[in-house]
């Protein structure tokens, strides 16, 4: 009888869930039909709902707002000089590129909604936690939830909160679940960005203990939790701790750097990836014109896409001929090609080519490169050299490899290695380099809080520069 119920009430679970996604009450009475809501207290009264609630959880992920397109593309388009050229009709992507972003974007608008919405999932399950009888059990969904919520307040304060930790333009921090529209209107102020930051920290550390060393495709375990962390901590300028953390998850994770640099974006459960979000043909960010093979794809065979992000040839041409992730002769070889379907003649990402496949967020050469950034910089060589780690990269890319190695040569080679995959903002800020002749730091580039948020009187003041 209980898995009829569940079966059946699934939809409504997840609406339920919803509907009390902090920070944006008209958007969820506007979406929800009242016929097929259920209350949050039904939805997770008993174990099966929880564990239907986090993988509920699990599949907002592919959502075009989160990682099916905006965490990803809106960090490149952010930095696009000498990168990248957004080409599409769609407006609200041409502002970002164009640094003329406006407070009723609809792009800033639906990711800064659906993150919250996702946290706010997030907070419901680990209140619902008691009624999960196992422990073990209880402590790896613990740990799940609580790795997606500082994960998504990462985000977001990296794309919402000014990049100074002094700043007090950070994003507000919800950990108490909203169950009502009620509890849902509640004015929250902005924290400041040190403040979503410890909130980042804290979850991340957490789940790192609760989670174990390995889990089913899809969903997080340990190893994540240290990449990321690894992640956090290189942004925060902590280097010691990026390092020791990347290098414990490349001696101890298991995952190993491919052979061949498409295997992560073509092949499923890829021996480099570490944790990626699971698509496939009946659920992916690109059915409904969306998504980023949508919007990056450009070739005639299996062609999906609208071609609309073109790559400038003065980045691709930072790659050797002979380097597998720059330009090569036929489509697939490498992971930039000459499109031929649409916009012909102009350099696309092979990156993104199915609607399907799914979306590595952490790889095993992140791990490499930030272990040798860290080490460059404190001049230690835990676990490897930096000239052996940023060897290993550009050797099993066909690379020449380096004889030597500096500071600027690992950046290079982390914007090769990672590009088109959401870094590139995150990384101009930190490292304090400038987009042409403009500051990566400057709060034009810092999305703003969505209107209909400052006029609900919430995540005030605005961030400067917006009206």
């Amino acid at each position: 009888m209980r898995t009829t119920m569940i079966k059946m009430s699934s939809r409504a679970l997840m609406a339920a869930l919803l509907l009390g996604a902090g920070l944006l009450t008209s958007a969820c009475e506007q979406e929800i039909n009242p016929e097929q809501s259920i209350d949050t207290e039904t939805a997770l009264s008993d174990e099966q709902g929880v564990q239907t609630a986090v993988v509920g959880a699990y599949s907002r992920l592919y959502q075009p707002a989160l990682y099916g397109t905006n965490l990803v593309m809106i960090p490149d388009l952010l930095a696009s000089p000498g990168y990248l050229s957004w080409q599409g009709s769609f407006q609200s992507y041409r502002e970002i590129s164009s640094v003329q972003i406006t407070t009723v974007n609809a792009d800033v608008q639906r990711t800064w909604r659906d993150a919250y919405r996702l946290i706010n999932i997030n907070n419901l399950v680990l209140e619902a936690l008691p009624i999960v009888r196992d422990a073990a059990r209880r402590q790896q969904l613990q740990g799940e939830m609580q790795l997606m919520r500082g994960l998504m307040y990462f985000e977001l304060v990296r794309l919402y909160g000014q990049p100074a930790l002094t700043s007090t333009y950070g994003v507000p921090v919800v950990t108490r679940a909203n169950r009502t529209v009620e509890e849902a209107s509640a004015r929250l102020p902005r924290n400041t960005v040190q403040q979503v930051y410890d909130q980042v920290l804290a979850d991340m550390r957490a789940a790192e203990q609760a989670l174990p060393t390995q889990n089913e495709a899809g969903r997080f375990d340990r190893y994540d939790a240290k990449a990321l962390l690894a992640r956090v901590y290189l942004q925060l300028g902590n280097y010691a701790q990026a390092r020791d953390l990347a290098n414990e998850v490349i001696q101890s994770s298991g995952a190993t750097l491919n052979a061949s640099v498409t295997d992560a974006f073509t092949s499923d459960g890829s021996t480099e990836v570490l944790f990626e979000v699971l698509q496939n043909e009946q659920n992916n960010a690109g059915a409904a014109n969306d998504g980023l093979a949508t919007f990056y794809s450009g070739k005639s065979v299996g062609f999906q896409g609208r071609a609309d992000v073109a790559i400038s040839a003065a980045f691709a041409g930072q790659y050797e001929a002979s380097d597998e992730r720059g330009e090569q002769a036929s489509i697939g070889d490498g992971l930039i090609y000459v499109g031929d379907a649409v916009r012909t003649g102009q350099l696309r990402s092979f990156k993104w080519n199915d609607f399907a496949q799914n979306i590595p967020v952490i790889r095993l050469a992140e791990m490499h490169l930030i272990r040798a950034e860290a080490n460059q910089r404190l001049g230690t060589t835990t676990g490897a050299t930096p000239l052996a780690d940023i060897n290993a990269i550009r050797q099993r890319a066909g690379a020449t490899p380096r004889t030597s190695v500096a500071l600027a040569d690992i950046l290079l080679e982390r914007e090769l290695e990672l590009a088109f995959e959401g870094f590139r903002i995150h990384d101009y800020r930190r490292t304090g380099r400038n987009l042409g002749t403009n500051p990566s730091t400057a709060d034009a580039r810092v999305l703003p809080i969505p209107q209909y948020e400052i006029n609900l009187g919430n995540a005030t003041p605005q961030t400067p520069g917006y009206l």
